[in-house]
């Protein structure tokens, strides 16, 4: 039995149904099962990794775990689940851990890894750069006009689709690595302004893109990021303009198959643009 956390997510719940597609037991935990909309063969229960009271009846049974960092909290399922009989997990966490400047996220994230690494269970570590489905942020933008505003638009950055990120993360487990660290993104680099016009071609519609100020931009992000999250992010922004981004091979070397183009997200993703325009 294999159980996925985070199974609602953008990477859960391709985790669960690539799994289910290779034919193995899955379990799934949720705050809110009766609205997961999960795939059929899924076992779901109600879970949470904040209440740890919740989590011996999830681990019952479980030799492989995905596992979504939640932040801090992390301890009381390695410790449940070692005790369970937990053997793996495969934990989803970011390239920021491999910065060479110190910044918030990547903390956070290298507090989980060294989590992980000290349980005294079976460890591989997911680290993406970029997801492509960050750029659904701009779908309400756009079911209001034809124009994305946003700050830098020339940053360039190598955005990794959320089905690639699963498919690893898969892969970790039906092939039980150990010690492993993938660190993981797209197979092209792109500024904002050319995903946006691959969005636009995609649902068809001429999209352009608006430059914001930084202070625009700041005031917008600081009701939904910690102001060193808003910094952090604007900071990865500016020092990628006029820098192709780095594009890595791991996807294709670790699943066998290329990894899916931005273009190919794009009109995966056409009708979450459509409908919030329509």
């Amino acid at each position: 039995m294999i159980l996925v956390t985070g199974a609602t997510g953008k990477v859960g719940h391709n985790v669960v149904r690539q799994l289910l597609d290779a034919g193995e037991k899955v379990r799934a935990i949720t705050r809110h099962p009766e609205s997961a909309g999960l795939p059929d063969g899924v076992e779901v229960l109600p879970g949470d990794l904040t209440r740890p009271e919740t989590l011996p009846a999830a681990l019952r049974g479980v030799e492989q775990a995905f596992l979504f960092p939640v932040f801090g909290s992390l301890d009381d399922f390695l410790r449940i689940g070692k005790e369970s009989g937990l053997e793996q997990v495969v934990l989803l966490s970011s390239a920021a851990v491999t910065s060479l400047t110190p910044n918030w996220i990547g903390d956070r994230h290298l507090e989980c890894e060294r989590a992980v690494e000290e349980s005294g269970l079976s460890w591989t570590h997911v680290r993406p750069g970029m997801f492509m489905a960050n750029d659904l942020a701009w779908a309400a933008q756009i079911a209001t006009g034809d124009v994305v505003r946003a700050p830098y638009g020339g940053a360039a950055a190598a955005p990794i689709d959320e089905r690639d990120i699963a498919a690893v993360a898969v892969r970790a487990l039906l092939d039980r690595q150990v010690g492993e660290a993938h660190l993981i993104g797209g197979p092209e680099s792109l500024t904002q302004i050319e995903r946006v016009r691959i969005l636009g071609e995609a649902i068809g519609r001429e999209l352009r893109f608006e430059e914001l100020s930084r202070e625009q931009a700041r005031e917008r992000m600081i009701g939904q990021f910690p102001p060193q999250v808003a910094d952090l992010l604007l900071d990865a922004l500016a020092s990628a303009v006029g820098r192709p981004a780095e594009v890595l091979p791991t996807v294709e070397k670790v699943t066998g198959r290329p990894a899916h183009t931005y273009a190919q997200w794009a009109a995966h993703h056409a009708d979450d643009f459509l409908r919030t325009s329509a």
